[in-house]
């Protein structure tokens, strides 16, 4: 079977390549040749999820999926959550990002978190939702030089170490993505194995 994931994001294309495996011939939106700038204007991660699949599918023609991920941190009210990727601004990268968060929660005691991904499948037409989450808190500096995004200041619950100071395996093993790409990858085995 193949999918297209409407994402160029390098890292998140191998990170769900890795944890689908074989089954699924996953694609990016260059393998199809769309270099579209898809707007993610809806105000809920599963909002913006939907509205990149349906654009691959709706312009397409192919069965596909999309994710949008977001941070959310108790002591911020949920944010920055559908806001993580442009949380210090539109132009700004994920050191600006983590730099304001930690400046955010300067002086507060709560530092709990979670992670969340949402994943939007098309497939002939027919949509469904998965939903990753992991729990855990925000340091208060940064850990650790793998991963990507907010990984060096997010330790997941039970664990002493950052995402940013795990095994790429290790991370894969627990994260809110791992989560939501194995509801995905139970789920087309049972409809189309």
């Amino acid at each position: 079977m193949k999918l297209v994931f409407a994402t160029n994001n390098k890292h998140k294309l191998q990170e769900v390549r890795d944890i689908v495996g074989d089954r699924v011939e996953v694609l990016s939106l260059a393998d199809i040749n769309c270099y579209d700038d898809i707007p993610e204007t809806a105000d809920t991660l599963q909002g913006n999820a939907l509205i990149k699949a349906r654009h691959i599918y709706e312009k397409y023609g192919l069965d596909c999926f999309a994710d949008d991920t977001g941070l959310e941190v108790e002591a911020l009210d949920g944010s920055p959550g559908v806001y993580s990727a442009r949380y210090a601004g539109d132009e700004c990268d994920s050191e600006a990002n983590m730099r304001k968060l930690l400046e955010n929660l300067t002086g507060k005691t709560n530092r709990n978190a979670q992670f969340r991904t949402v994943i939007a499948l098309i497939v002939k037409g027919e949509e469904m939702l998965f939903n990753g989450i992991v729990k855990g808190a925000i340091a208060t500096e940064k850990r650790g030089d793998s991963g990507f995004g907010y990984d060096p200041i997010f330790i997941p619950e039970g664990r002493r170490e950052s995402f940013a100071q795990m095994s790429s395996e290790m991370k894969n093993s627990m994260s809110h993505r791992f989560r939501a790409t194995q509801q995905l990858g139970d789920y087309l085995k049972e409809n189309y194995d």
